[in-house]
């Protein structure tokens, strides 16, 4: 019996999805992802071919139901994607930064110092091994969380012991927090919802926008991409405003409750929250290559080896000296010192722009970084997640050459997961009620337990909606605007 396919795909506003399935006999297989991707398989089988058919049409059904058509797989092409590439060259001794599946020109090569000292290396304490280059990292009272580009997400506690792996389909960019809530932007151009035992797709980018880098504050995503755009998506994953930059490569960008910081080729630019109004702009002196906030300032590392520290007012407040390019930088609390990373070595500034020392990392470029409690977490080209000591103490012992010994930990498998499983139960008690309803065409949340309000909607996952079907969450939390609300958690279906 000759098999039976049907190939559909949903675009719409910012998803861009496939559902294929196939009959064969008994035997029903279904295969969904994001356009471009191998997506995601299921195979069931069925006691007689009517009853496989049967289900396939219902399931075909459902599908052009919510918005899909009937296509031609490969016509629509997959997403650009950008990754940071740092290259070595044994002889011009030079940085490159590449484009992944890009028919552009985007490579960007900076000369290195004619002379080259080398540095004392750094009092690393632990490193961890993810086996490809690391862009994400975040680091709280508990955990450590490191992403690389092969899309694979740990976790683990300050002495290096893994807590939590998850492998997603794509690479990852940055790893970033919304108070409590974390979240993983991707190459695939999905930012996932980290907070509970599997993560979620919380928000997708349009296919035609090739990420550089996110930030959330209270439910509202921005993106910075590689045309120097920023744009912002409300908790529904609704486009709100796109605003084009002086520059392009935007790899900077951090939010707060006063505005937008987005770091370009050009410089920084200041936006409002509301309707991306233009606040002010300032040069870099060169490309900006990261960024890192605190309450009062804002701080732009840029490729002439520089770190250029800004009020929120767009003074210029101070700016820190490097030998070469840097790629990453970020602050103790309130500023009090300031750390940045060159394709081989750690430096620190004391708030007024003193250099302290420069010591050498062992392990690669910090792509990232993050400083906790006298330690400088950083992630690296070479795919560490590594914790420094960078107390007083510890450095001045590194400086006569005293280090600590490093402890090496190696990443162990991870299988992919997939972001639409969901975990059944009946039990009403073990959690807060949520109902999925239609609203025109678009499929909307409700918290429907006592207490709350019933006229607000919900920030929900988008992939695991299915109208009329209720869930249960961990925690529902009003968002700091008080308009709206917000899972947090774990999720369960409600079984009927």
């Amino acid at each position: 019996m000759a098999e039976e396919k049907t190939y559909l795909e949903l675009s719409e506003k910012t998803s861009h999805k496939f559902y294929e399935i196939t009959l064969n006999g008994t035997q029903l297989f279904v295969r969904y992802g994001r356009i471009g991707d191998p997506g995601q398989n299921q195979t069931s089988s069925f006691p007689t071919t009517e009853k496989a058919r049967q289900e396939a049409q219902k399931k075909i059904n459902e599908k052009l139901k919510k918005g899909y058509t009937q296509a031609i797989e490969g016509v629509r092409k997959k997403r650009p994607v950008t990754r940071r590439i740092i290259e070595e060259d044994s002889t011009t001794n030079t940085i490159t930064s590449s484009k992944k599946r890009s028919s552009s020109n985007t490579v960007n090569t900076i000369p290195a110092p004619d002379v080259v000292v080398k540095n004392n290396p750094a009092p690393l304490l632990w490193k961890f091994d993810t086996r490809a280059s690391a862009l994400g990292i975040f680091v709280s009272n508990n955990l450590c969380w490191v992403g690389n580009e092969a899309g694979k997400i740990f976790a683990l506690n300050h002495n290096g012991e893994i807590h939590a792996k998850f492998k997603l389909p794509e690479g990852v960019k940055c790893i970033v927090a919304d108070t409590d809530w974390l979240y993983a932007g991707c190459d695939d151009g999905n930012v996932y919802d980290l907070s509970g035992k599997t993560p979620r797709i919380a928000y997708e980018i349009a296919e035609n926008v090739d990420i550089y880098w996110i930030d959330i504050w209270d439910a509202i995503l921005t993106v910075a991409d590689a045309n120097g755009n920023v744009t912002t998506f409300n908790h529904e994953d609704e486009s709100q405003w796109t605003k084009k930059s002086s520059g392009y490569r935007g790899w900077m960008v951090r939010c707060d409750e006063i505005g937008i910081y987005h770091g370009h080729s050009k410089g920084v630019t200041m936006y409002d929250w509301e309707d991306g109004k233009f606040i002010w702009e300032k040069s870099s002196d060169g490309m900006v290559n990261f960024g890192w906030q605190e309450e009062s300032a804002v701080y732009a590392c840029t490729d002439k080896g520089k770190i250029h520290a800004f009020s929120k007012k767009g003074e210029l407040l101070h700016t820190y000296v490097c030998d070469r390019t840097i790629y990453s930088c970020a602050t103790a609390e309130n500023g009090k010192y300031v750390f940045a990373g060159d394709l081989n070595s750690i430096y620190c500034f004391s708030e007024d722009g003193t250099r302290l020392w420069k010591l050498a990392t062992e392990c690669g470029a910090p792509q990232s970084m993050q400083f906790y409690q006298d330690r400088l977490y950083i992630v690296t080209h070479h795919g560490f997640l590594a914790c420094v000591d960078v107390s007083e103490s510890a450095i001045a012992l590194a400086q006569k050459g005293s280090l600590p010994k490093t402890t090496t930990f190696t990443a162990p498998a991870v299988t992919e997961i997939s972001a639409t499983s969901l975990e059944t139960t009946s039990d009403q008690s073990r959690g807060i009620m949520v109902e999925c309803f239609r609203q025109g065409k678009d499929l909307r949340m409700r918290v429907i337990s006592a207490g709350y309000n019933h006229n607000w909607n919900c920030q929900f996952p988008k992939g695991i909606r299915q109208e009329g079907a209720r869930y249960l969450v961990d925690e529902i939390r009003q968002s700091k605007n008080g308009s709206f609300y917000r899972a947090f958690g774990n999720i369960r279906k409600l079984s009927n």
